[in-house]
């Protein structure tokens, strides 16, 4: 059994914020409706560029690309920008309902994301995974109160700026419980099911 090729993690970086990125400068240069165009396309590009370095494509960027067609899909064809708006409400509460479904039924679904970078012991996994699932709720409420309340350049530039910047504090901050329960050997049921993806 091989490892799947991994990503540079620069380059991870940089594929996971670049479609969000242009959607800001698209946004700044023209308009919302072009600025969703360009997020599709660049949603569509990560993924070729993914699948074509490492022959495999994770679960979380597909059900966000496909979220983001979807919804930008709508926006441009009804010429409505709150479609593209709710679409960060759609995929973080999906997340947090995946993440509490595999909680409930302990299956170790954010083990499986991201086990590749780190190990925790069971019960680690189970509270990051309670903590994670927390998160993304409250983040779908926050897009919620941005969107019926602000216009919409200052939703644009607060998912641009606001949510990655409140994602990267919340990460940092499960530093102490990373190190707490950290564990030598990888989740054997978080590797099985990782090997299916």
């Amino acid at each position: 059994m091989t490892d799947k090729p991994k990503l540079n993690p620069t380059l991870k970086l940089v594929l996971d914020l670049g479609p969000l990125v242009a959607f800001v400068i698209a946004y700044w240069r023209f308009d919302i409706f072009v600025a969703t165009g360009v997020l599709m396309a660049g949603i569509v590009a990560t993924l070729a560029v993914s699948y074509a370095l490492t022959r495999h494509i994770a679960v979380m960027p597909v059900v966000t690309a496909v979220v983001v067609l979807v919804f930008g899909s709508l926006t441009l064809f009804l010429h409505n920008e709150t479609f593209i708006k709710l679409k960060p409400t759609i995929i973080y509460l999906l997340f947090a309902a995946t993440l509490f479904g595999g909680y409930l039924f302990n299956k170790p679904l954010l083990a499986i994301v991201f086990d590749a970078m780190f190990h925790l012991t069971e019960e680690g996994w189970r509270k990051l995974t309670l903590r994670w699932a927390a998160f993304f709720i409250v983040m779908a409420v926050l897009n919620e109160i941005v969107r019926q309340t602000q216009t919409t350049h200052f939703w644009v530039n607060f998912k641009g700026f606001g949510f990655p910047a409140l994602t990267f504090v919340f990460a940092a901050l499960q530093y102490p419980l990373l190190t707490r329960y950290a564990s030598e050997q990888p989740n054997p049921e978080a590797e099985a099911e990782r090997e299916e993806v």
